[in-house]
């Protein structure tokens, strides 16, 4: 089997992204003492991001991009969006975890800096990485690699974060306002996924009708229903004539992590970060369907 190897931005770009996600998750199981379930998931986050970049140059260095059972053009963008997403959210949620209160004389603490350092440089490659395969006017790729492609992989990101709060503990089950945003935000996360799944697995011709005209539909649906959610969610959680506490409770401060509070706030807050997601991708979608007429 021949290997192909092409030096380019790209390459220099995956291969940076594969040594820093290395170096942190290596770091943090050696010498970061992880021993809140947190660490856990930075620690997947890395480990992820790293055997999925190595299975896209293993691929590309064999030449099996025909051989493979997805779309080449759509699966390594898509792979290095999500790969981002996570190294920057265990970027965020490391060191708020495990280096604030920490002695800055102690061993542990040194490695965790380590960590932080090489989780945000692994975030920094793969941004990079998006940025060089994100298709530019004119040029002809794969849906993934477009605008409202990559705000797909987002908005189903942003949705896994708002599952994650909403369900330890339970945040949706005092009233049926709160239920129909939690059955909103998994509508949404549903036809977002299988929008994905369908473009990496090339079976947007399967459809018996236009893929285009139905992202714009879809996406038309979703920016009605996140901005209902948007309104819905502060009004049943902060104000006080539905049994919500708009201050935050002094609890909060002495409680490792988010309290219930934060948690509201926090899935208020990305409500509506998704909510302009979908416009963007409602914009970009329609724009997309007059194109093309």
């Amino acid at each position: 089997m021949a290997i192909v190897l092409h030096s380019s931005p790209l390459l220099w770009t995956r291969l940076a992204a594969l040594a820093f996600s290395c170096v942190a998750f290596s770091v943090a199981v050696h010498g970061a003492q992880l021993g809140h379930g947190t660490g856990d998931w930075c620690i997947f986050c890395w480990a992820f991001s790293f055997a999925g970049t190595l299975l896209v140059i293993l691929v590309e260095l064999f030449g099996l991009q025909t051989k493979a059972p997805v779309s080449w053009k759509n699966f390594p963008i898509t792979f290095a969006c999500y790969a981002a997403l996570l190294c920057l959210s265990a970027s965020i949620i490391f060191p708020l975890y495990f280096l604030k209160g920490l002695s800055d004389s102690s061993s542990v603490h040194d490695y965790r800096i380590v960590v932080t350092v090489f989780s945000c440089l692994a975030t920094i490659a793969y941004i990079s990485e998006v940025s060089i395969s994100k298709a530019r006017p004119g040029e002809v790729a794969g849906y993934m690699a477009t605008g409202p492609g990559l705000l797909k992989v987002c908005e189903t990101f942003v949705a896994c974060v708002i599952f994650v709060f909403v369900s330890d503990p339970v945040l949706y089950d005092r009233h049926d306002a709160l239920k129909y945003c939690m059955a909103m935000y998994c509508i949404c996360f549903i036809l977002s996924a299988a929008i994905i799944l369908l473009c990496i697995g090339e079976c947007t011709g399967c459809l018996p009708f236009p893929f285009p005209r139905f992202l714009s539909a879809y996406a038309m649906l979703a920016v009605v229903l996140y901005l209902s959610a948007t309104i819905i969610w502060p009004i049943f959680n902060f104000d006080p004539k539905h049994g919500g506490n708009k201050n935050r409770p002094y609890n909060c401060n002495s409680q490792p992590g988010l309290c219930l509070w934060d948690k509201r706030m926090a899935v208020a807050v990305l409500t509506g970060v998704n909510f302009i997601l979908y416009l963007a991708d409602l914009i970009y979608s329609t724009r997309l369907v007059f194109v093309n007429a």
